[in-house]
This record gives structure tokens, sequence and C-alpha cells, in this order.
């Protein structure tokens, strides 16, 4: 599946996988002004993260305001095998949201 804003790589060995992601995201903490206008830009941030292996979950985190833009994940979890694939979701406070899903290498 093609994501805009999620790059996704995920790679087994020794009975673990690990998986890395570069989410594309402000992360607007609300506090930051507009150069030109002044005004504060409005909070705008990821709230959860999800990531499925033959959909069971094997990772959701949470996210805040603090994060810096473009947050980088990576973790590791037990099982996966080459060939078969992990999905990534991403949900922000403005309801909007992503997923993308990587082969196994």
């Amino acid at each position: 599946m093609a994501s805009k804003s999620i790059k996704l790589k995920a790679k087994t060995e020794n009975g673990e996988t690990t998986v890395k992601a570069l989410i594309k995201h402000p992360m607007e903490t609300g506090r930051r002004k507009d150069k030109d206008s002044g005004e504060l830009i409005p909070i705008h941030y990821i709230k959860e993260v999800t990531c499925k292996y033959q959909d069971e979950t094997v990772l959701t985190t949470e996210l805040g305001p603090t994060i810096s833009k473009n947050p980088f994940l990576s973790f590791t979890f037990s099982g996966g095998a080459a060939g078969e694939t992990v999905e990534l979701t991403w949900l922000d406070n403005k309801g909007e949201g992503e997923t993308a899903s990587a082969t196994i290498s």
C-alpha cells in the first residue's frame, strides 16, 4: 500500500523483526507563532501509532505535541518471516491518519 506520509521498512533476523518508520507530520505544539501574522499556529500532532503483523497488534504507542516534526520510530517484535507484511497506522488530533504496509525482508 503506497503512503504519502509514511516510509516503512521491516527486516527479520534471528526470530525478531525490526520495524523502522518515518512519518511526515508537522507535529505543531500550539505554542509556535506564524512568522508573518504573529498568530499562534494551531496544535496538530499524532496521537497514536499502531503496528499490526498478521492482524495482531505488535505495537501501540501514544505520542503528543512534544514530539518533534516528522517522527522516526524503530521497534522490534518476536516473530515475522521474510515475505510477510506489517501494517502501520497513525491518527492525529484532527482525526486525520494514514496506513502503510511493508514486506518483511
